[in-house]
């Protein structure tokens, strides 16, 4: 491992907010800056901009609601990604590095990928365990299976290309890598599609994803989903839903994907 301490081909990093010209921003590109936004999260719209506020946006996890629905979708995710190994996880779309900081206990090292130069300022400011670059998705900046794991939590939904990102994701991970979607048979998709921060962003499905897996090399070994947020207004009935439900009934809004890659010959 260099000695930044990061995966080869990492650029270094800090432990709190640098200036844009420091050595570890990589020149952010059109990938469809930080793009992470879920669940009446603020508004992403502006691409180029990425996230216009990257406080008030971290706020909303704050909420009585945010803390659920980031609570729900994390524990999805974690389950997903198993035990680590020994190995790093990339967050690839970290935004203002929530589910980074969320995830930084159980792994070694965590490591948060988006071009939001904004955002990345914002999430190494909060500090919590987790490295920050700055880098295209669909070119990053390390090795092939540089990394154990890797985690895309509704990044992909306004990117044009997923499939091109998701490659990028395969080839850097050697284990596992973890899709957060916003889900399109879902009671979430009827009620929000085409509204607020919504606006925008392509809804999947359990098909789409099958899809993606296809264009893979090579292809996963295995696909298994999970889903949360089935009642999205956050009430007493809705979380005692998701509670006796487990990530179980496939019409959550939150649709989360594993591809686990081939065991090695």
């Amino acid at each position: 491992m260099p000695a930044s301490g990061l995966p080869a081909a990492c650029p270094p990093s800090v432990s709190s907010a640098p200036s844009a010209a420091s050595s570890w921003w990589w020149p952010p590109t059109s990938w469809g800056a930080s793009s992470r936004g879920c669940s009446d999260r603020p508004s992403r719209r502006g691409l180029a901009m990425g996230i216009r506020d990257p406080a008030a946006y971290e706020a909303w996890y704050a909420t009585p609601r945010g803390r659920w629905i980031a609570a729900s979708e994390a524990a999805i995710l974690a389950r997903l990604l198993g035990s680590p190994g020994g190995g790093a996880l990339l967050d690839l779309g970290t935004g203002t590095g929530h589910f980074a900081r969320r995830l930084a206990p159980a792994w070694p090292m965590v490591v948060g990928v988006d071009p939001d130069l904004r955002a990345l300022a914002y999430a190494a400011a909060r500090g919590g365990g987790p490295r920050y670059v700055a880098a295209d998705g669909a070119r990053l900046p390390f090795a092939a299976g540089a990394f154990e794991a890797a985690v895309a939590v509704t990044s992909l939904c306004f990117v044009a290309d997923p499939v091109a990102v998701l490659r990028e994701a395969w080839r850097v991970t050697r284990r596992v890598v973890v899709l957060g979607l916003l889900h399109r048979r879902s009671l979430l998709h009827l009620r929000k599609r085409g509204r607020g921060g919504y606006r925008g962003a392509r809804w999947d499905t359990r098909a789409d994803v099958r899809r993606w897996a296809r264009a893979l090399d090579p292809p996963p070994a295995r696909v298994a989903f999970a889903s949360a947020v089935l009642l999205p207004g956050g009430g007493a009935v809705a979380r005692a839903v998701e509670r006796l439900a487990g990530g179980r009934l496939p019409w959550g809004g939150f649709l989360a994907a594993a591809l686990w890659r081939p065991a090695p010959p």
